[in-house]
């Protein structure tokens, strides 16, 4: 926690002065106050400022995307991180040079134990809760479009072959990407079974 003492005229003048110094609004701040200020002998005498301490209240995404520059440091990566708010939270983009591969892993696995991470870190700082979502190199979207694109071939199969066919486990959010892809669909239906973490969706025929 960052913490520092201000002073000034008044109890206000002080906390405006520390505020200046964090270049923070007020809401960003605990408060407390060290001195009152006293006008001493006749205004003049042993006159003394208010003083103040101010102690910087962490910012939940701020310390999210701390933890990602650490993470990937440790990694030997140098990176960069845009925030953009979606409708499925707040979405934490990665960017950089050398290899992202490894914050990504095989099929996501890495970025989403990062993500499930992330998420702990940033609502140990928040009074409510918060969904962050953590994407490097566009991965969700290209990851998106292949599962998409796989379940289309699926089905397919499953119509000509008539016989059903069991995905590998995936996260629940892959699984949801399957599952909206053939909602609507004709003739076939999608369901999920096993337990976590080998849960898999099933692509099979209409009755």
């Amino acid at each position: 926690m960052m913490k520092i003492v201000a002073s000034g005229k008044t109890i206000e003048d002080a906390v405006r002065n520390g505020l200046t110094q964090l270049q923070v609004t007020e809401d960003r701040v605990k408060m407390h106050v060290l001195e009152q200020p006293s006008k001493g002998l006749f205004g003049l005498i042993g006159a003394k400022d208010a003083k103040v301490e101010l102690e910087l209240i962490p910012d939940a995404i701020e310390e999210a995307e701390k933890f990602l520059l650490e993470v990937a440091a440790a990694m030997g990566l140098q990176v960069s991180i845009d925030q953009k708010q979606t409708k499925e939270g707040i979405l934490l983009a990665v960017s950089g040079s050398g290899d992202l591969g490894m914050l990504i892993g095989r099929r996501g696995q890495t970025l989403d134990a990062l993500q499930y991470l992330v998420n702990i870190v940033s609502n140990r700082y928040s009074d409510s809760h918060l969904r962050i979502v953590l994407d490097a190199e566009d991965f969700r979207e290209r990851r998106r479009k292949t599962l998409e694109s796989l379940s289309d071939r699926l089905a397919g199969r499953v119509i000509r072959t008539r016989k059903e066919v069991v995905l590998e486990p995936m996260s629940p959010h892959e699984r949801k990407v399957i599952h909206s892809q053939l909602h609507n669909h004709p003739k076939v239906k999608t369901y999920s079974k096993g337990d976590e973490p080998n849960r898999r969706v099933v692509i099979a025929l209409k009755q």
